[in-house]
């Protein structure tokens, strides 16, 4: 298991992104499985610098890497605000591009490149578990 603290900016995007490969690379993840894992650990940071936070510098991110032998398991805390996922609809991706919003694809997007995805709020903590398996294919 490895812990780390980032201030909740962007700026600090690229260092968590090697946080999480250098974890991904040592479970023994193919490259395609490790870009999937830095690309939905990058989306769920994000959301949280602009959602949760509302802004940079409001927060800290902690990531937490738990490394298995089968599976690497990603956690991201933070204290800002939380949010129901259920409410979050699917974005309609067979709508013409003109036709789609411009935001909405993050929480979808990670759930199309992880292979589980969940949230817990607890004491002002808000808790995003991602796990990606070793032998899942790209």
């Amino acid at each position: 298991m490895r812990t780390k603290v980032f201030p909740g900016n962007y700026e600090s995007l690229s260092i968590i992104a090697e946080f999480v490969r250098q974890a991904a690379e040592e479970v023994g993840l193919d490259p395609c499985a490790t870009y999937a894992v830095e690309t939905a650990v990058d989306e769920a940071c994000s959301n949280i610098i602009e959602h949760a936070y509302g802004g940079e510098n409001i927060g800290d991110i902690v990531c937490t890497c738990f490394i298995k032998s089968s599976e690497l398991v990603i956690q991201l805390q933070d204290t800002g605000r939380s949010f129901n996922p259920d409410l979050v609809e699917d974005p309609d991706i067979t709508a013409p591009l003109e036709e789609r919003e411009n935001h909405g694809l993050g929480l979808y997007m990670m759930r199309q490149w992880m292979d589980e995805v969940r949230f817990s709020f607890d004491d002002g903590i808000n808790t995003l578990t991602m796990v990606k398996r070793k032998e899942t294919v790209c």
